[in-house]
């Protein structure tokens, strides 16, 4: 049962925010003793002073991730040790899901409810999950003739770098850390500047569940400082980015120019919600269709801006998704009545303002929507009809609480506008005809397309995208382990003896 209003702010008030960096088993100023501030989006309160890592941090957590590798303290244990030690990880967030979720709230904007369901939930089910997959990882024995045995084997590829978004910091500092430690990598970590004390705290709890010192060690910093170097550094041996395009780039230049380290993207999206004109515009369809768009406030990669509605139900649709968005309340994230919090920080919250505008002047029409005059960056949730594929909100990224209704004559049309992107993460389809769905979701290049409800699968399942919004790693399910492994053949010349 979910606590009161009252009772989340007395766990805010008693909150001690830790805010240094977490190298080899011991948490620490950065080398210089630089620092940045963190602060609550909804109020500008300041939270905690930040240790700023820079090259030389993330040096000296890079050489302890290496060393204990190399000792095969965690690389070489057995996997059942692995298991149940990231089991305790698992144990102590649930344990301690109150106060992270409340942490985690003040530190992003997002709603206590969010922050509950995701750290109450899936955080602690990924560290379970993976921890479960570290004794049932298996190689392979290849056919050959009697004078010959080839094994081929999976090994950890040594020490991981992590760099996480901010718009849900400790579900991928999970996705990223969880699989990574099952199969016996060190993690080096960088959290976002933004929102970088939950994945701090998350560090406690994991060295009190007994994870080895230098096994993961945490370096907040910004991405010209920290992320840069976990990038260039010849001695991570791959990384795992999920983020903006623009920033995924870097990373594959800065791999390029050191040791082509192994790149693992999850980046950008401009997902469609496609409703065929057979749909049945009920209620699900609609809690969907907002939920897709406005969901953590539409700082979501996957969010479904972009709804393409056959022409005959573009009327019904419209009336009944203002109707829903009407009743989203939007105001303080730690009061469970809120269902949307505030942008992360200012200059994002004029980026989506700016995005409003731009839609305004190129024609569609505002039904709903705008600026908010609550003290924080607060956007109120935002609907535009009358959309066109050429305008700079249907085609690009807007990372804020906006949809789009665009109307469309048939599924051949919603097709090729849905395709017409430079992403290809995510897109929901609803029809009443299973082969009309399948068609569509063949044919539609992205990395997870929902049918007739949005989704992006769950843990069991593969994440990432198409295109400019991922490569070809993924997150998620057993395919997340192809990050952080490395495939060895053995061949082995015997004599066949009798």
């Amino acid at each position: 049962m979910s606590l009161s209003y009252k009772e989340f702010q007395t766990i805010a008030v008693g909150l001690r925010p830790n805010g240094k960096a977490f190298i080899d088993g011991e948490f620490c100023d950065a080398v210089d003793r630089s620092t940045f501030v963190s602060s609550n989006p909804a109020t500008g309160e300041i939270l905690a002073e930040i240790a700023h890592c820079k090259a030389a941090d993330v040096d000296r957590a890079v050489s302890a991730a290496r060393r204990v590798f190399n000792e095969g303290t965690w690389s070489r244990a057995e996997p059942e040790e692995r298991k149940e030690i990231l089991l305790n990880v698992a144990r102590l967030v649930r344990e301690h899901k109150n106060e992270l979720a409340v942490l985690e709230s003040l530190d992003t904007g997002k709603t206590i409810n969010d922050c509950l369901d995701e750290i109450g939930g899936e955080v602690p089910n990924f560290f379970q999950w993976y921890a479960e997959l570290a004794d049932k990882t298996f190689g392979k024995i290849a056919p050959t003739g009697p004078g010959a045995m080839a094994l081929i084997t999976r090994e950890p590829a040594g020490v991981a770098g992590a760099v996480l978004p901010w718009n849900f910091p400790l579900v991928m500092a999970a996705w990223k850390i969880a699989p990574a430690l099952a199969v016996g990598c060190s993690a080096v970590i960088k959290p976002a500047e933004q929102t970088p004390l939950s994945t701090i705290r998350l560090a406690e709890l994991m060295q009190e569940a007994g994870v080895p010192a230098g096994v993961i060690n945490i370096v907040p910093g910004f991405g010209e400082t920290a992320g840069q170097a976990i990038g260039m550094h010849n001695d991570v041996d791959t990384v795992s980015f999920t983020g903006s395009t623009e920033v995924g780039r870097l990373f594959m230049r800065y791999s390029g120019e050191s040791n082509l380290k192994g790149v693992g993207l999850e980046m950008g999206g401009k997902s469609p919600f496609i409703v065929l004109e057979d749909a049945a515009i009920n209620d699900e369809l609609i809690e969907h269709a907002a939920m897709s768009a406005f969901w953590n406030g539409g700082q979501n990669c996957s969010a479904n801006m972009r709804q393409l509605i056959a022409k005959p139900l573009v009327e019904e649709f419209t009336s009944r998704i203002l109707e829903r968005v009407k009743a989203f309340k939007l105001g303080d994230p730690l009061d469970p009545a809120t269902d949307i919090g505030s942008m992360i920080t200012k200059e994002h919250k004029d980026m989506v303002m700016g995005y409003i505008q731009s839609g305004l002047d190129d024609g569609a029409n505002m039904i709903m929507g705008g600026g908010s005059d609550l003290p924080g960056h607060f956007i109120n949730p935002t609907v535009f009809r009358n959309v066109t594929p050429d305008m700079r909100i249907a085609k690009e990224e807007i990372f804020g609480p906006v949809l789009g209704i665009m109307a469309m004559e048939n599924g051949e049309e919603a097709l090729r506008i849905a395709s017409d992107t430079d992403y290809g993460l995510h897109a929901t389809v609803f029809t009443q005809d299973v082969d009309r769905a399948l068609h569509i979701a063949r044919a539609l290049p992205c990395g997870t397309v929902s049918v007739n409800g949005f989704s992006e699968g769950d843990i069991k399942t593969p994440f990432g995208g198409y295109k400019q919004s991922g490569s070809l790693a993924r997150d998620n399910g057993t395919e997340a382990l192809e990050q952080y492994l490395q495939t060895k053949t053995i061949w082995l010349h015997t004599q066949a003896k009798t």
